[in-house]
Parts: C-alpha cells; sequence; structure tokens
C-alpha cells in the first residue's frame, strides 16, 4: 500500500493513523485558513461548510504537489451558539473562552477531505456535541496556567485527551471527532476502495 499524504502539522492526526495502521507521510499544507474562514464567514457559510472547505483546500494545494497521491486534509472548526471560536491567542483568550462556554454546550465539527490524482474522491464532517461543566473562574485560570504550552494550539482551549477532560459534564460523539479526526469514517472508506486490506 502507498502512504497516504496527511497534509496537515497535527501531531494527534498522525498518531491516530499511525496507531491504527495507516502508514502515512507528513505534508503540512500551510493554507491562509484565516483568510478562508473570513470569507466564507462573509457569505453566510454553515461552521460545517467551513470545517469541510478547510479541509478541502489542504488536500488540494498538498495533491496539487503530489501527483498520483492519496491525499488527506483534515480540519476542525468549534461552533458555540452559531459563532466560530479559534485558537486562543493569550492565557487572557482562553480564560475568555472557556468561561464564555462553561455551563453550555458547543460543537467540534471535525472534517476529512481525501483527494486521489489531484482530485476530490471522499469527504465526511463528523459532528459531536459537548457539555462544559460550570467549573469556576478560580478552577480555569489554574487550569489555563497549568496547561497553557499545550492548549495554545487547541481550537477551544483545552485537549480532552488531556486535563481538558475535567471541563466537561457530557459529550455526545465520535471520540475521534473530538480529536480532530473522523478516524472510523476514514478506516472505512480506505477499507472500501481496497487501500487498506479487508
Amino acid at each position: 500500500m502507498s502512504p497516504l499524504v496527511l497534509a496537515s502539522a497535527s501531531e494527534i492526526r498522525r498518531q491516530l493513523l499511525d496507531r491504527s495502521g495507516v502508514p502515512c507521510r507528513v505534508q503540512p499544507a500551510r493554507v491562509d485558513e484565516d483568510a478562508i474562514k473570513d470569507a466564507l464567514l462573509s457569505e453566510g457559510a454553515s461552521p460545517r461548510d467551513i470545517a469541510d472547505a478547510l479541509a478541502e483546500a489542504k488536500a488540494r494545494k498538498v495533491a496539487s504537489k503530489e501527483p498520483g497521491a492519496l491525499v488527506l486534509g483534515c480540519d476542525q472548526v468549534l461552533d458555540f451558539e452559531g459563532t466560530i471560536l479559534s485558537k486562543p491567542e493569550s492565557p487572557e483568550d482562553a480564560q475568555i473562552q472557556l468561561k464564555a462556554m462553561r455551563g453550555k454546550r458547543h460543537m467540534l465539527l471535525s472534517a476529512a477531505v481525501i483527494y486521489d490524482d489531484a482530485k476530490p474522491v471522499w469527504r465526511h464532517v463528523g459532528v459531536v456535541r459537548l457539555y462544559m461543566r460550570d467549573a469556576s473562574d478560580g478552577w480555569i485560570d489554574d487550569y489555563v496556567s497549568r496547561n497553557w504550552d499545550s492548549i495554545q494550539h487547541a481550537v477551544g482551549a483545552y485537549k480532552l485527551e488531556e486535563e481538558g477532560v475535567r471541563l466537561f459534564s457530557r459529550i455526545d460523539g465520535d471520540h475521534f471527532n473530538v480529536m480532530g479526526l473522523p478516524l472510523l469514517e476514514i478506516l472505512s472508506y480506505l477499507t472500501l476502495r481496497g487501500t487498506l486490506p479487508r
């Protein structure tokens, strides 16, 4: 099997694929996510469509430089009450985001698009609904202080695979989608197309 090209610098996505027996080579796409997101928001695009468009932009960019390759582009968007939250810019920004979301529900939309020989052949957007507990200001401030090095690169200012799990009272959806990769659907597609053995 020729390796999948992962159009992402995300270490957790690479690890998830590797641990599930999918060899992949990493080739970060380096697209201007903010420009794409801003343009789509100005057109009234939904968070789901934005996640899908960002994943496709990454796959398309890498596929254009990798003739004949199978390329996987991914992106994750956090939808909180109709607003898309980005990665926090500072510890203070992380505290503001977490305090706004506490005691409420938000959604993570994890998109994946696969290109084969520079053409899109498959796409999926997984949705997870997460319910935050009503954590105190002090706990949130301490959490951000203890975890800033890790969460500054995370949408929503938390990582569920770390201490961030303590922020939640309930999660409805696939754990892999929370991690930013609709892994089960990707594995199913790769098996159906014969890339992975049955």
